[in-house]
């Protein structure tokens, strides 16, 4: 257990192409940043080696804080274990069937490849029907035969999941039982311990998701947790959840697919809270790093969740998760010419290796990070991350002008242009796509950049979408490593109902609540932190009599558990989500689910605001010429950190630090608030 005078709570959020840490010291308040490459073979070592350089004695860390992205990596690259599913006899190819949709609406092509295979999905004998009795008795005797050629064909990981389980998961746990008898390790997903809720495709989807990723994911959470041991470390080990809070290592262990989008939203969660403390309910987060930009709405304080998300074609996780939209516009995101002689910007990604042209590493493929240094937007000199000693400028301007400025027969300058405005015209779209075609108005939000390369794009963003403010915070580059210690404890659970609501019992509502309470408070209390206040927060999908999708429905509290609240709640979600609610329909509770949030402590963002700041004029170190607007223009070069509250800078103008560089555009200016962050608004 770790020493109650442990110092540190560290956040640490690792990325495709960056690690990113957050360093809070608990006894004198102070907190520093760090950023290194990301070790892709092994995302322990960077994350070990980066707390190294700034802490010699790993028994003065309290708290490691972790966003991962080997769950979502594994996923995308197909780098799961090799796993078997055993299943109800005649639903074997309910994976491979999913909801007969296309990756392509229009497309004539499209296929899919299930991540296990036909030949490791074998059906068994048993029957439950979907109001929980028992039909036909479970053939024990196939579920070994079953669980026994599954490993003979080599299977490590092993999912089970019965047709309705989610109304009796007794022959699910009994066929678990059978198995666990001589199963080599603890690598066995029960659909109804991860997702206990009516949809066949869906919870079959989550699950054998789940057991794709737990041996990989324990392999990878043991080797953090024995590299942190050897270096003298006993400290707690969290992991982010996708839906905002975190759980204990353990927990990640046994359901790896929680952590699916585990670093984003650990981003969100950061900028929640830098947001409100700026005076901001509403902010649109924009995360840049090397491979992606991701998106994500927070109105009214309040940080948008799904109920389920597809990672990539077909692979449906139905778990809450913050609603992020990710396009492949990232530092690294390589920029191209199509057949038509058109200028696309990804998803092919450079990454961290070999990375960008100017890297010098191999790669000799032009991508965002590229034009911006070639722009002059990006000191050659003062490369983020610690990999290099200087950014080659030369061999950057070569590749723009081979791959793209002679294909399109322009000039080196206007193509590295070009491409920013192709990229900033990608992240502008996603921006739409969360704000005003959810019917959010843009100009009511502020837009907050954060990762390494979003505070380039920030001015851009402003302008194209009209936005009303952007809002860069004090450490951009290591936004998610600061949510990661900020992140509050929470568990979800649900629990299907799927009845006329007329008939709902309502003292059962009631009943069912407290025992999800049950169940996840029992969650959090495994952990080794202890909490005095648990909060709910209760959701409810609920459609009208005859449609197929639900629609999720925010309640107060327990006193909304009452049929006339619940119809009432219903038909105010029905209109904002959907329309104008139908009368005279019946409506029916599908689900009822229950999060459980544990408050960790929140960090006083005032302890990152300039104590002694320069002045604007003493924090200038020099100029540089910018291509901006098509001409050549002389920009401003500020020490970020050094300005004081309340001093002001006009663009053309940058601002540098160690973990990113901040882009002022000609016609807006940026000031530094009361917290250190930096709004850039409009001059006019």
């Amino acid at each position: 257990m770790t020493s109650a005078n442990a110092r540190f709570v560290i956040g640490i959020d690792v990325g495709g192409t960056f690690t990113d840490l957050f360093f809070l010291d608990r006894t004198t308040g102070t907190v520093t940043t760090g950023k290194l490459p990301s070790t892709v073979a092994d995302q322990s070592i960077g994350l070990v080696d980066g707390i190294s350089r700034e802490l010699d004695d790993f028994s003065d860390i309290a708290t490691i804080v972790h966003g991962t992205t080997v769950g979502t990596n594994a996923l995308l690259e197909r780098k799961g274990t090799r796993t078997g599913l055993i299943t109800t006899a005649g639903f074997e190819d309910v994976l491979e069937m999913r909801r007969r949709d296309r990756p392509h609406t229009w497309g004539l092509r499209g296929g899919y490849e299930p991540v296990i295979p036909r030949n490791l999905r074998i059906g068994v004998g048993g029957r439950v029907l979907a109001n929980g009795s028992i039909e036909t008795p479970l053939d024990e005797a196939a579920v070994s035969d079953a669980a026994r050629r599954l490993l003979d064909a080599g299977c490590e990981g092993l999912c089970i999941s019965f047709i309705n389980s989610y109304a009796n998961p007794e022959q699910e746990r009994r066929a678990a039982e059978l198995v666990r008898e001589f199963w080599p390790n603890d690598h066995i997903t029960v659909a109804a311990d991860i997702l206990p809720e009516i949809r066949e495709f869906e919870r079959l989807s989550t699950a054998t998701l789940n057991a794709y990723l737990q041996p990989r994911m324990a392999h990878y959470l043991n080797q953090l947790a024995a590299r942190t041991h050897d270096r003298g470390g006993d400290s707690d080990i969290l992991i982010v959840q996708s839906n905002g809070g975190v759980m204990s290592i353990d927990a990640a262990s046994a359901q790896p697919v929680r952590t699916a989008l585990s670093g984003p939203a650990a981003g969100v969660i950061a900028a929640s809270h830098i947001g409100q403390s700026a005076g901001f309910e509403n902010v649109i987060t924009c995360d840049m790093g090397g491979t992606s930009f991701d998106v994500s709405v927070i109105a009214d304080g309040k940080t948008a969740l799904a109920a389920q998300t597809s990672i990539d074609f077909g692979m449906v996780v139905r778990t809450p998760m913050i609603e992020i939209t990710t396009i492949g516009a990232g530092g690294g995101s390589i920029a191209w010419i199509d057949g038509a002689g058109l200028l696309q910007i990804g998803p092919q990604s450079a990454g961290s290796d070999p990375g960008p042209v100017c890297y010098g590493l191999g790669n000799d493929q032009p991508t965002v990070t590229d034009a911006n240094l070639l722009l002059g937007r990006i000191n050659a000199d003062r490369p983020i991350g610690g990999k290099l000693d200087r950014l080659d400028v030369e061999a950057a301007s070569a590749a723009i002008k081979t791959v793209i400025a002679e294909p399109l027969g322009i000039d080196v300058m206007d193509a590295a242009e070009a491409v920013i405005q192709v990229a900033n015209a990608r992240m502008a779209g996603a921006i739409r796509i969360v704000s005003i075609e959810r019917g959010h108005d843009p100009a009511k939000f502020a837009a907050m950049p954060f990762g390494g390369g979003g505070a380039l794009h920030i001015g851009a963003l402003i302008r194209e979408v009209g936005l009303n403010t952007g809002l860069v915070p004090r450490y951009p580059g290591v936004t998610s490593a600061l949510g990661c210690v900020i992140a509050d404890m929470r568990h979800d659970t649900v629990r299907t109902v799927n009845m006329p609501l007329a008939s709902v019992d309502e003292a059962q509502l009631g009943s069912w609540i407290d025992d999800l309470y049950a169940a996840s408070s029992a969650r959090i209390a495994s952990g080794s932190e202890t909490f005095d206040n648990l909060e709910e927060a209760i959701e409810a999908d609920m459609l009208y009599a005859g449609q197929t999708h639900t629609v999720q429905v925010r309640l107060g509290g327990r006193a909304d558990l009452t049929r006339t609240r619940l119809a009432a709640a219903f038909a105010g979600a029905y209109r904002t989500q959907i329309g104008a609610p139908l009368e005279g329909i019946p409506v029916r509770l599908v689900n009822l689910r229950l999060a459980v949030i544990a408050r960790r402590d929140k960090l006083d963002l005032s302890v990152m605001a300039p104590v002694d700041g320069c002045s604007t004029a003493a924090a200038r170190t020099g100029t540089r010429q910018i291509y901006a607007d098509a001409q050549w223009q002389t920009a401003g070069i500020y020490d970020r950190l050094a300005l004081g509250v309340g001093e002001r800078v006009t663009g053309p103008a940058l601002l540098e630090q160690a973990d990113t560089t901040i882009f002022v555009d000609p016609g807006l200016f940026g000031e530094v608030d009361a917290f250190g962050n930096l709004r850039i608004e409009r001059a006019d």
